[in-house]
């Protein structure tokens, strides 16, 4: 996808920002562009007051007027989200709420999960003014918090990580966050399934993001805290747009699982996946709930399902609420014992809720399934 002027202003700034001041020469190659586009950037930038521009260099300014603050004089805070749909949707607008109400203004960029790309648009949002940041980093894979780190850590502003936890023992283990107890949640849903009188739920599971990491997570940890066995390997799945053999083999696997009596339960990540697998099964012919009781994890559209769907919400809206309180408490300097007793740094874990819906039922003894479909 060809690079708009947008992402390579963000970029420019990005690299400003990092080493203070860089001649317009080495900006054209680092960007890769050139330098007469390096040098059309950089005049539209300083036009704006978001470069400071010297013989032949430019600099990051040290004292820029704030674009775009309340009226009432509260502060800009930049939030950073990977998407502005699903998941994040409702934590974006817990946080804009939160930020209404205390009298700041938020203001958004999207990553559309480019880790790549980060940290120039973090670089974006303090060009806009942001004096302290909300971050949800692109990650998708198991080393991206590794990987993909050390920019936050070098961030000149208060920030708060959201629904993100960096690498144990990483630059980012001493900053604020907030998130959801994804492990909490798997907790009540193997136990509401137990509770039903199933064995222990098979896991079907994406890997793509920090969310389904932590489920997977979490459910290992909860049949160790129950004394459960797993009834077999997690069961890797996807969109079945995004990956159709995949999530045809997740459907195979579900159904083999179902007929051979290893299992009556069932939980999966996410919802959206979880809706086509219930369609996709009922052509195997293996009914939900009559053969497989099934909780999904996320509960952003699992009630509109035709069976509605029992699902697991953690506690999104709420998670970007108390994100942007304690980014303005932050940035308004407050402290309990003054300035040589500072407030100390925060983790805070919101737990999920379950939502029981049409989808849980007592397990079929012994299991049935309609039908020797095989599903081509």
């Amino acid at each position: 996808m060809r690079e708009g002027a947008a992402e390579r202003h963000d970029r420019l700034l990005n690299l400003v920002r990092e080493r203070g001041s860089v001649r317009v020469s080495d900006l054209a190659e680092r960007l890769g562009v050139a330098p007469v586009t390096a040098r059309r950037d950089v005049e539209a930038l300083a036009a704006r007051g978001l470069l400071d521009r010297v013989h032949g260099s430019v600099s990051w300014p040290a004292e820029r007027g704030l674009s775009g603050t309340p009226a009432g004089g509260g502060p800009v805070i930049g939030m950073l989200a990977p998407a502005a749909v699903y998941y994040f949707a409702e934590v974006i607008r817990g946080a804009h709420e939160a930020a209404a109400r205390l009298g700041a203004r938020l203001i958004l960029r999207v990553t559309d999960y480019r880790p790549e790309d980060d940290a120039s648009h973090a670089a974006g949002l303090l060009a806009a003014g942001a004096q302290g940041l909300l971050l949800a980093p692109s990650w998708t894979e198991p080393d991206h918090p590794a990987a993909f780190s050390d920019w936050i850590a070098r961030l000149p502003v208060e920030k708060v990580m959201v629904e993100r936890t960096g690498a144990p023992g990483g630059p980012l283990e001493g900053l604020d966050r907030v998130c959801s107890d994804h492990a909490y949640g798997v907790l009540l849903a193997v136990r509401h399934l137990v509770g039903l009188g199933h064995g222990a739920p098979l896991l079907i599971a994406r890997a793509d993001s920090p969310t389904a990491q932590a489920v997977r997570a979490g459910y290992a940890r909860a049949l160790a805290v129950l004394g459960l066995r797993a009834p077999g390997p997690v069961i890797e799945s996807s969109s079945d747009e995004r990956d159709p053999e995949l999530f045809e083999r997740a459907a195979q696997a579900v159904r083999d699982a179902v007929r051979r009596g290893r299992a009556t339960a069932a939980l999966m990540h996410n919802d959206e996946d979880a809706i086509r697998m219930v369609r996709r099964l009922a052509e195997l012919g293996v009914r939900v709930p009559g053969d497989l009781s099934l909780i999904t994890y996320d509960d952003e559209v699992a009630a509109l399902a035709d069976t509605p769907l029992t699902a697991v919400a953690p506690p999104k809206r709420e998670v970007g609420r108390r994100a942007a309180e304690l980014l303005v408490e932050r940035l308004a300097g407050r402290r309990e014992g003054g300035p040589d007793d500072p407030v100390a740094r925060r983790h805070v874990a919101l737990l999920p809720a379950l939502r029981v819906r049409e989808s849980c039922g007592r397990p079929a003894t012994p299991p049935t399934v309609s039908g020797e479909n095989d599903g081509g």
